[in-house]
């Protein structure tokens, strides 16, 4: 592995998500980007390792913004001298409108990004629209150049590809793309190309994270890439606060899903089905956090295969009434689960009192799933995980499984207990004054059960 990757990864830039106004790392409703920085000589497979990127990213909203768009329209002096024009000095490009375009992207903005025209050499209409997205990808000769670019990265990447490579892969891209001879192409490469990438390019390979050796054939690499991409955009900051937090990885599906359950015209019968598919996604993610052993079985073909058996003295508690909701999923899961019922009343803003609890009597031996569709204040769930607890149930047995959750909520929770863990599909913005989870999706009980206000 040392000998194909020449650089693990670095410590890249950790924050996603804007502080809070108190300087917490709660999340601010902004969700800012990840901006990767991908450099390395001409033609050495930039564009082909991006193109691959954001195949492998296909359930993530990804966009490409060359550099190259950003090279300055020549004038007609310019235009007169251009085999004296070099293309790889780092003033051919007008960095300041790169910087503000992708200032906008990371905002949440969308940008027109110029349309460069590399046989007229001017910017041509019409220019490119392109929508702010979840990955936004930076290529280019020089994109590691310019410290206030960089420092727009989370990852930066540089493409490490032989010389001689590049220089053939130029040859064919000037000849059949930009209509040059062969000629023209090998005296700009030896008066400019070359020289300019000693000077300005292979300097900034020292500010590289990750150092990909041959390009788009180094696959390990790549798939080394995406899988760190990845987790970085399924950590929300509370998750490097508490390791024993875990939220399921977000794709279009399940953010689909979200969009109509937390919508407020979304008929009953809808948000109960959707809400059901969200609940057995959690309730499996939950199950994989069991422990487990590893077991060799025979095949039908008579072949032997490793696998692993979970834990099987488990058993689920709901808390009422909006818990009973994630019962079914966990029984379609779990074949003949005992579940057993907590009922806690709210006494104010911060007291709790257990009404009511009918548990198997023989939980402190089992391992708990937790039921709780939404954690907010964090108020009931310590009461129930304190009753567990009394019973006798190891923390360290105990999985909180919800749907959405609140800082405070996971604040709350973390402090007391360290050792449960926490499985949910979103963590949200805040609580109101009213202990509400915003932007949340309402009182989930009534909607799920078909008891709120009619009106």
């Amino acid at each position: 592995m040392d000998s194909e990757m020449v650089a693990a990864l670095k410590n890249s830039h950790e924050n996603h998500f804007s502080p809070g106004s108190d300087g917490s790392s709660e999340r601010n409703p902004l969700k800012l980007p990840f901006i990767i920085g991908v450099a390395g000589g001409t033609a050495s497979g930039k564009t082909t390792v991006c193109n691959m990127i954001i195949a492998q990213l296909h359930d993530q909203r990804v966009v490409l913004v060359n550099q190259d768009a950003f090279y300055r329209s020549l004038n007609d002096e310019q235009l007169q001298k251009v085999s004296e024009y070099n293309f790889d000095h780092p003033e051919a490009f007008d960095t300041e409108l790169l910087l503000s375009c992708m200032a906008k992207l990371r905002h949440g903005k969308a940008v027109s990004i110029p349309n460069y025209d590399f046989k007229t050499h001017k910017s041509i209409e019409p220019a490119r629209m392109v929508n702010p997205s979840d990955v936004i990808i930076l290529e280019g000769i020089l994109v590691l150049h310019d410290s206030r670019v960089r420092d727009l990265m989370n990852m930066k990447i540089f493409v490490d590809t032989d010389s001689d490579v590049r220089l053939a892969r130029r040859i064919q891209r000037d000849t059949v793309e930009r209509g040059r001879n062969v000629e023209n192409v090998l005296d700009q490469y030896a008066k400019f190309v070359k020289p300019s990438f000693e000077e300005f390019i292979l300097p900034t390979k020292k500010y590289a994270d990750i150092i990909i050796p041959r390009g788009a054939d180094n696959d390990v690499a790549i798939d080394l890439i995406v899988q760190h991409i990845r987790t970085k955009l399924g950590q929300h900051d509370l998750c490097k606060i508490y390791p024993n937090i875990f939220v399921i990885q977000s794709t279009f599906q399940i953010r689909g899903m979200h969009t109509l359950v937390r919508d407020a015209k979304t008929t009953k019968h809808d948000f109960v089905f959707y809400a059901d598919r969200l609940i057995r996604l959690v309730v499996e993610h939950g199950l994989g956090h069991l422990p487990f052993t590893e077991k060799q079985i025979t095949t039908p073909t008579g072949s032997i295969y490793c696998g692993v058996v979970f834990c099987k003295r488990l058993c689920g508690v709901s808390v009422i009434r909006s818990g009973e909701s994630m019962e079914n999923a966990l029984r379609a899961c779990c074949k003949g689960i005992k579940i057993g019922k907590i009922l806690i009343h709210g006494e104010g803003k911060h007291g709790r009192q257990l009404i009511y609890e009918k548990l198997p009597s023989d939980i402190a031996s089992r391992h708990v799933l937790l039921l709780d569709p939404v954690l907010a204040s964090g108020n009931s769930a310590v009461k129930a995980i304190s009753v567990l607890l009394s019973k006798g149930v190891p923390e360290s047995n105990i999985i909180f499984l919800n749907l959405i959750a609140s800082p405070q909520g996971i604040h709350a929770v973390c402090k007391k207990f360290p050792r449960l863990k926490i499985v949910t599909s979103e963590i949200d913005t805040t609580l109101n004054k009213e202990l509400h989870v915003l932007p949340g999706m309402g009182e989930f009980g009534d909607r799920y059960f078909g008891t709120g206000d009619t009106e």
